[in-house]
């Protein structure tokens, strides 16, 4: 099919060499006619029939060679214009020599009026015939274009260009490009592409009212990761879709033109995490590399980035097995499509709080690295099952750490959060507790190096509040958040996965890693670009409601990083919290901690947790605040 599609195409392109032949050779007809009269042509006939055809192949042939037949004629533009007469006037600079060596044909000296007429007319015809099918194309296609979107172009450049020649010549895309705006003065006033260039940028959201804009294309290439994030900003009060093209440092080829949806990833105040590849591959290259929570967002993407440098052995380690499939099938079809035979991929099932199950694994395949990913993280769910999180977070952690030390691990990451700072639910302080857990076998191992990561909120992972305001858009609405004050830091999937890899390079033992993870966006916000996302307008189409906090939820997520008192790491964005004093009880505490399994009713577990965690403050629906010190 596809080669059909590709040859019909090329006969429609080639269909202007009979049509350049025939006009070639009736101008040059009519130019002899003109200069001779009707006596005097049929006299020559034969000479000027000669020249005519010869000129007329002559021609075509010239622009077969240089490809004009391949050219789209709805691609023809000022530059393919003047090219075309230029390499028309050059062929016919060489008819001069012609004229004057065939006796037949008139002197050049008498010729010379004619030959400039004749030469302007054929220079101006052979485009100009593009130009009114590609005028007559755009006219069809305005005229049988449906749903059009009324469209504003940031960007009145070659990108802006682009942008607009999509829209009128593809008849599957719906907008109409009604404006440029752009913070040029220079453009500012004027018009580009036969649209006026309004501006600054700043004031997008009047010139949006004035044309009635429905949907906003960014359309600067080389546009920063913050001017950018300042753009979205101005847009979220703007009731419009807002889309843009690729970046240079997204684009897949030097003639990438997709106009993309603005992802939330461009939301992110900061440049992302660049990971050191080199050194990555060195430390896991040729290695055994375990992954516990294998199947979750941050253990698969750990498992994707962890293949790329060829461990020895990869094992696969999750309690649920449809997502650990998934990779599993993800990494098996990679294998197979690349010739990749040098990796041991080992899937296994299994819980980390099940001790004889993990040291089954780790005596057998004797790990050089664990990477430990399993926890329960959802923090309304954890409110609601505390000991549950207690028996994962907390026993799972200490099973994998205590094992690590026994069989000679060089080193463990764990993968906790920024709720274990001074947490106000469960899940942070089952986390904070694994960060205790983590410290104590780094002072206390010979063998062991171990470090924690902590980070914020992963957008599009699995809990998130992206896939639920997917979800809740899809079905018409509302969008429910927990407050509009709320605000959140912010990291992609493979920054997270960046930052945990830094860390097997950076651990010497103890440390907690952080990240500088620029401005909290606040959820409100999120909702509206993911509604604008979809084509709809927030609070018209898609009504955004106010559901109140849940248990154990902060309105604001504490600072994570205080620059002047952490430590400086190599990767200028990643620091090193200063160390606290080890708890000495930790084994004593694991021991205690074990008694919520036999509680009846979740507040007594919390309290249990909160004696043992005294920077966990237990928060119910009420607003009251306990704490309860240790004695």
């Amino acid at each position: 099919m596809s080669e059909r599609y590709n040859f019909l195409k090329l006969k429609r392109k080639l269909l202007f060499v009979p049509v350049d032949i025939i006009v070639i050779f009736a101008i040059t007809l009519i130019a002899f006619l003109s200069f001779y009269g009707l006596n005097g042509f049929v006299k020559n006939y034969i000479a000027v029939l000669s020249f005519a055809g010869g000129m007329s192949f002559f021609i075509s042939g010239i622009f077969a060679l240089l490809r004009f037949y391949r050219m789209q004629v709805i691609d023809i533009g000022l530059y393919e214009t003047v090219k075309m007469m230029v390499v028309t006037l050059g062929c016919l600079l060489l008819s001069i020599f012609v004229i004057a060596f065939v006796p037949q044909l008139p002197r050049f000296t008498d010729f010379v009026w004619t030959w400039f007429i004749y030469a302007a007319t054929l220079s101006f015809t052979l485009p100009g015939l593009r130009i009114v099918v590609r005028a007559f194309y755009l006219l069809l296609h305005m005229l049988h274009k449906k749903d059009k979107v009324r469209t504003l172009v940031i960007g009145a450049g070659v990108s802006g260009k682009i942008v607009v020649d999509e829209s009128r010549r593809n008849a599957s895309n719906h907008n109409q490009v009604i404006a440029f705006v752009d913070d040029d003065v220079n453009k500012i006033g004027g018009n580009f592409c036969g649209l006026p260039v309004k501006g600054p940028i700043s004031k997008i959201s009047t010139i949006i009212d004035f044309y009635d804009i429905e949907e906003v294309i960014i359309a600067i290439s080389d546009i920063s990761q913050e001017r950018l994030h300042e753009i979205i900003s101005i847009l979220n009060e703007c009731p419009v879709r807002v889309r843009r093209l690729p970046m240079i440092s997204e684009m897949e080829g030097p003639n990438d033109t997709r106009i993309i949806d603005v992802d939330l990833n461009d939301l992110l105040s900061r440049d992302p995490v660049i990971l050191d590849n080199h050194e990555v591959n060195d430390m896991l290259g040729n290695k055994v590399v375990m992954i516990t929570g294998a199947g979750g967002s941050i253990g698969s993407e750990l498992t994707r980035q962890i293949f790329k440098t060829h461990p020895k052995t990869l094992i696969l380690f999750d309690i649920y097995e449809n997502s650990t499939y998934d990779i599993q099938m993800e990494l098996t079809r990679k294998m197979r499509e690349e010739n990749i035979d040098d990796i041991d991929l080992v899937t296994l099932i299994g819980s980390t709080y099940n001790e004889f199950r993990v040291e089954q694994i780790i005596s057998t395949y004797r790990p050089d690295y664990i990477f430990h990913a399993a926890a329960y993280k959802h923090v309304p769910l954890m409110e609601d099952s505390p000991a549950e999180a207690i028996r994962t977070n907390v026993i799972g952690t200490y099973n994998v750490a205590r094992l690590a030390d026994k069989y000679g691990v060089k080193k463990m990451v764990l993968v906790s959060t920024d709720k274990a700072v001074r947490p106000t639910n469960v899940m942070g302080a089952t986390k904070r507790f694994a960060e205790m857990i983590i410290q104590y076998y780094a002072e206390k191992s010979k063998t062991t190096k171990y470090a924690a990561v902590r980070f914020g909120n992963v957008l599009g992972s699995n809990g998130s509040v992206v896939p639920l305001f997917k979800k809740q858009i899809e079905e018409g609405g509302p969008v429910t958040i927990t407050d509009k004050r709320i605000v959140r830091y912010f990291m992609t999937i493979p920054e997270a996965v960046s930052l945990i890899l830094q860390c097997g390079l950076f651990a010497k033992g103890g440390e907690i890693f952080i990240l500088d993870m620029g401005q909290p966006v606040m959820i409100y916000h999120l909702a509206e670009r993911l509604i604008r996302q979809a084509g709809k307008v927030p609070d018209k189409d898609i009504k955004i409601i106010e559901i109140g906090l849940r248990p154990g939820e902060k309105l604001y997520e504490e600072l994570l990083l205080d620059k002047e008192n952490q430590i400086k790491t190599e990767n200028r964005k990643i620091f090193i919290e200063p160390r606290e004093v080890t708890n000495e009880n930790v084994m004593n505490d694991l021991e205690v901690v074990k008694n919520a399994f036999n509680m009846n009713d979740k507040r007594s577990v919390k309290e249990l947790l909160a004696s043992l965690i005294t920077t966990y403050t237990i928060t119910e629906n009420d607003n009251q605040k306990i704490g309860k010190k240790r004695k």
